[in-house]
C-alpha cells in the first residue's frame, strides 16, 4: 500500500503545485482566462464551499495514478525511471485527457484557449506524476 499511497500523495500535492501555478502565470499572460474562470454560468465562485474539493483532486487523481503505475510499470520499459515514468503520463494523458478535452471543449462554453491550457497543464501534471512513480515504486 505504501508503493500507492505516499508516491499518490507526493505527485498530488506536485500536480496541484503544478496547476497553481500554470494557471497564474496563464492568468497574466492571458487575462482573458480570468474573465472565464469568473463566469457564474459556467463556475461556482471560489466561496461555494464545494469549490474545496477542487483542492481534493489533484489527489485523488494521484493515488488512482500511483495504484495504476504499480499494476502497470513493467509495460514502460527504458533504462531511465523518468523515461518510463513519462511514457506512462503521456499515456495516460492521450487515453483521459485529450478525449476529456474534446467532450469538454464541445459541451461546454469555454474557449479553445482554456481547453488548450487545461491540456497542457494536464500533461505537465501526468508525466511529472509518471516520473515520480517511477523514481518511488520501481
Amino acid at each position: 500500500m505504501k508503493k500507492v499511497i505516499l508516491p499518490g500523495l507526493l505527485a498530488g500535492l506536485v500536480m496541484l503545485a503544478i496547476s497553481m501555478g500554470v494557471s497564474m502565470i496563464m492568468n497574466v499572460l492571458v487575462p482573458s482566462l480570468q474573465s472565464e474562470y469568473n463566469n457564474a454560468d459556467l463556475f461556482r465562485p471560489w466561496s461555494d464551499p464545494i469549490m474545496s474539493l477542487y483542492y481534493a483532486y489533484p489527489f485523488v487523481l494521484g493515488i488512482a495514478l500511483a495504484w495504476f503505475w504499480d499494476k502497470t510499470k513493467s509495460v514502460f520499459k527504458d533504462k531511465s525511471a523518468c523515461r518510463r515514468g513519462a511514457k506512462f503520463g503521456l499515456a495516460y494523458w492521450v487515453a483521459a485527457t485529450i478525449p476529456g478535452m474534446l467532450v469538454s471543449y464541445s459541451s461546454f462554453q469555454v474557449s479553445l484557449l482554456m481547453i488548450t491550457v487545461w491540456a497542457v497543464s494536464g500533461l505537465i501534471n501526468a508525466v511529472t506524476a509518471g516520473a515520480i512513480f517511477a523514481k518511488m515504486n520501481k
